[in-house]
């Protein structure tokens, strides 16, 4: 499945996924993101962009797990905010399984 992108704030996100039953924080997981991404697919993309700042953007993925189990990471986009995990799951919405993530 491709990742759909959609652009809001960050809670707006947040509230959004969780009425879709995104209720698992993988922030709390990044070590098991990191080791094993073949176990995740990213199925949402909201993407967070400040007005003047770059400092202010921000990606929040909307993840299921391949047992089902559906959540959420959320990312910065300054250098110093990106953690592996964030770059791990960036990587797996640009490869996806059709090599392109769409958007919305």
């Amino acid at each position: 499945m491709k990742p759909i992108y959609h652009y809001c704030t960050i809670s707006e996100a947040l509230e959004e996924l969780n009425k879709k039953g995104f209720t698992i924080d993988y922030n709390l997981q990044d070590e098991t993101i990191k080791k094993n991404p073949h176990n995740y697919e990213i199925e949402h993309v909201y993407r967070y962009e400040g007005d003047s700042d770059p400092d202010d953007e921000a990606v929040v993925y909307g993840i299921v797990s391949n047992s089902g189990k559906k959540g959420v990471y959320v990312a910065g986009f300054s250098a110093n905010s990106e953690s592996e995990a964030a770059t791990v799951l960036a990587k797996l919405c640009i490869e996806g399984n059709d090599k392109q993530c769409r958007t919305n």
